[in-house]
């Protein structure tokens, strides 16, 4: 199967829909969207995360797509939402960073804006 992101006028996911990949270009699947849906979409990959096919296989687009997420055409890449101010994007991963690492450890936590630091999850 194939997945493929559609976007908005301002470059985010409204929604992702699944294709029959028996294509090997999987032409047939995205003329299939245009033609039933029009709008714009891309390609994405289920098995993308951080820039890494988890398979094995040719990443695609940094990370699988999802309602919300934006597309950066620079980066090639899906982006989620900021989730905090202080967080910066690894350009790597197109994944967003505490700017502090997170404690790894057996205990849970969450993050502190306010104190810029991981707080223990209890």
């Amino acid at each position: 199967m194939a997945h493929f992101a559609e976007i908005d006028e301002s470059s985010f996911v409204t929604r992702v829909l699944v294709t029959n990949n028996e294509d090997p270009n999987n032409d047939e699947g995205y003329q299939w969207l245009i033609d039933t849906f029009g709008g714009t979409w891309i390609k994405t990959s289920y098995n993308t995360h951080g820039g890494i096919h988890t398979l094995g296989g040719t990443p695609l687009r940094k990370n699988y797509a999802g309602v919300g997420m934006s597309y950066d055409p620079i980066r090639d890449a899906f982006i989620s939402k900021k989730p905090f101010e202080s967080w910066v994007l690894n350009e790597e991963t197109c994944i967003w960073e505490a700017p502090v690492a997170k404690p790894t450890n057996d205990r849970e936590y969450k993050w502190n804006e306010e104190t810029l630091s991981w707080d223990i999850f209890e």
